[in-house]
């Protein structure tokens, strides 16, 4: 028996041990089998995992694109051209909106957050899920939706050459672009205009080469402050609440012939590195995430086939490493007329270096000529490569990955109290004062708030579209206060004077009514209409009709102030000896309030002009520096005033100088006073 039992106990001894043996090995077998499937599904997603390196997380999607996925992310289309299932189908990169493209006539800030959320998801649905990235010209604010604040455009506030307040600008536009779910703004337009003539000029912020670098500042605006000790060149964007911005157009846009727009710009390579590249270095060293090509043709050869300045210059010489932009259409314009040789367009700008292709509503064509000449070898892979790394790595560093979708949590951005006081503030900077007073010891500036009757005149005293300009809801602005909100420079004047001062406003005065009511002064306002682009082009610069007679005629007839609203230096000499003081205020937006702010001395005027004031067309072109420099009013000229505060501080020492007597007299009363008490 005991025999027995110690055969049954050494039996259950031996399975006891093999069964723990086999259970350790199952389990040792189990956690192999387990981290295998975690490091399996860890790699599936390292492109989805925030805290990967940007690089490995760009590396990681673009080994899992198919040729497809790759090309569908090189081409940005129209929103009215696109749907959801577009964007999915086609694995379509970017959206954007042109001029005056909404998403309906009225369109509120929850509809356009709604609008790009829609088209998102198309592109979330797709088997790598990689959103899309939407983009629009906010070139002085968000300036497509209604009631956004509009600021001045880029040549008046060059004459502010206040960087702090170009800075806070860009973060004002950025919020507000935001806002409506948009997180990528054409701006800003560094070029330097050598021409006023140019359609565009206003886009400039002048024609000095240092001035448009300084304004660059509005990038960190725009994109946020970029860390310290971050490399130069990769772009950066801080936040939910920044935008990717761009550099344009690239490059000498505003140097072309004759200052006609998309037209021939001829330079030796000294004047293009001096004049024309020197602020692609600022934007790029302060981390601009993309740089969008010139229409233009430099000494011949189209700037979209210019592949030894994108490719060996923009993306080699200066280490760019964010992502180059066509513009509109702009491939197609390769060839003259467009689109007539579009195979070549398409082999020609893909080989110069663009990496994304706006083409607008020929989207198919274009990514069946790309997959073509791809697969026939005349683009290599690495190219592509290049361009959709690029791409992806903007995506990733602005967290787009993180964040595809926009909420309405910033809906109040737009068109704030806020931001519309930058943009009051950015127009009393930005107004040029030219002449003040027939004599300089007779000035007219600032105007008395308390008058009997003051005259206002002129088409533009009273028109919001026309006192915001160009690329103003619609792509060529707009005429009339409907379309938006703001403040016309006629209200203004009426907030600004004393409720005893009676305004009357005439667009077209005639003599007999001028005569005949004893005005105390005149304001007349008048200059350009609305322009964008080569309809802006003028080889006159004439103010619209009627203003040159307005000016003439109510200037002749009483003391008169003339604000110009334009663009650009126009023709103005003839009407110099009637005109008592002169005001350049260039397009400065929503906020008319500020011209007022200044013309009736709250705040003193500062602005210095950022572009030459010629005598008359023939001496153009005529920029600081030039030979045959004889202006009206020379680059940097600008006339000063003090604001009430000021003169309220000077007045009261400088001219009372016995009032300082006094106060010093019972200062030393007082001291005595308390020498004795002591």
């Amino acid at each position: 028996m005991s025999v027995l039992w110690m055969v049954v106990l050494l039996w259950w001894l031996v399975v006891t041990s093999m069964i723990r043996i086999l259970s350790m090995s199952l389990l040792w077998m189990v956690v192999l089998l387990w981290w295998l499937v975690v490091a399996t599904m860890a790699d599936d997603f390292l492109y989805k995992d925030r805290n990967q390196p940007v690089a490995a997380r760009v590396k990681d999607l673009l080994g899992r694109m198919t040729l497809e996925e790759k090309i569908g992310q090189m081409v940005q289309i129209e929103q009215l051209a696109s749907t959801p299932d577009i964007m999915r189908h086609y694995f379509i990169g970017s959206l954007l909106s042109g001029g005056g493209s909404v998403p309906n006539p009225h369109a509120t800030v929850v509809d356009w957050v709604n609008m790009v959320n829609k088209f998102q998801n198309g592109s979330l649905s797709t088997r790598l899920g990689i959103p899309m990235i939407y983009g629009i010209d906010a070139v002085h604010g968000h300036n497509n939706v209604i009631n956004a604040t509009i600021f001045p455009h880029n040549i008046g506030l060059g004459a502010t050459r206040d960087t702090d307040l170009v800075k806070r600008i860009g973060a004002a536009t950025a919020a507000e672009v935001r806002a409506t779910g948009i997180p990528y703004a054409f701006a800003p337009c560094i070029a330097v205009c050598r021409d006023p003539r140019w359609g565009r000029c206003y886009e400039s912020y002048g024609e000095d080469t240092k001035l448009v670098e300084s304004m660059t500042e509005i990038i960190l605006g725009l994109q946020g402050e970029i860390p310290e000790g971050s490399r130069l060149g990769v772009p950066y964007v801080a936040g939910k609440d920044k935008v990717a911005a761009c550099a344009k157009h690239f490059v000498a846009d505003g140097g072309t012939t004759h200052g006609i727009d998309e037209n021939n710009t001829v330079v030796n390579e000294h004047d293009l590195l001096s004049i024309h590249m020197p602020p692609y270095y600022d934007s790029i060293i302060k981390g601009v995430s993309t740089v969008m090509v010139s229409y233009s043709s430099l000494n011949g050869l189209r700037m979209h086939a210019n592949g030894d300045l994108i490719t060996g210059y923009l993306k080699g010489k200066l280490d760019f490493k964010g992502f180059v932009i066509s513009d509109w259409e702009g491939i197609d314009r390769i060839t003259s007329p467009p689109h007539s040789n579009y195979t070549y367009s398409v082999l020609a700008s893909i080989s110069a270096g663009i990496d994304l292709v706006m083409a607008p509503n020929n989207y198919v064509e274009f990514i069946n000529e790309l997959t073509s000449l791809v697969k026939n070898k005349f683009i290599s892979m690495d190219r592509i490569d290049d361009a959709v790394t690029r791409i992806l790595r903007v995506k990733f560093t602005m967290g787009l990955f993180e964040n595809p979708l926009a909420d309405y949590s910033m809906v109040n951005e737009v068109g704030s109290q806020a931001h519309r006081e930058i943009a009051r503030e950015a127009v009393r900077k930005s107004l040029v004062l030219l002449k003040n007073g027939k004599t300089a010891d007779d000035p007219m500036l600032p105007l008395p708030k308390m008058s009997s009757k003051v005259l206002v005149a002129g088409s533009h005293a009273d028109n919001l579209g026309y006192q915001c300009g160009g690329w103003t809801i619609g792509w060529q602005g707009f005429s009339g206060n409907e379309n938006t909100t703001g403040t016309t420079i006629l209200n203004g004047i009426k907030s600004a004077v004393d409720p005893i001062t009676e305004i009357t406003y005439m667009e077209n005065p005639n003599t007999e009514f001028i005569k005949s009511n004893n005005f105390s002064y005149a304001i007349v306002v008048v200059g350009e209409h609305p322009y964008t682009e080569m309809f802006g082009d003028s080889s006159n610069l004439t103010i619209a009709d009627p203003g040159p007679s307005i000016i003439t005629n109510v200037c002749g007839n009483v003391k008169c102030v003339v604000v110009i609203i334009s663009g650009r230096p126009v023709v103005i000499e003839p009407y110099m000896s009637v005109i008592d003081a002169l005001v350049a205020a260039w397009l400065p937006g929503t906020e008319g309030q500020g011209v007022a702010d200044v013309l009736f001395g709250d705040h003193g005027f500062t602005g210095k002009l950022s572009k030459t004031w010629f005598k008359n067309v023939d001496q153009l072109p005529m920029n600081i520096g030039d030979p045959h420099y004889d202006p009206l009013f020379p680059f940097g000229f600008g006339l000063t005033t003090k604001s009430m505060t000021e003169r309220s501080i000077s007045g009261g020492i400088a001219t009372r100088p016995f009032v300082l007597a006094i106060l010093v007299s019972v200062f030393i009363s007082l001291s005595l006073s308390r020498r004795h008490i002591a």
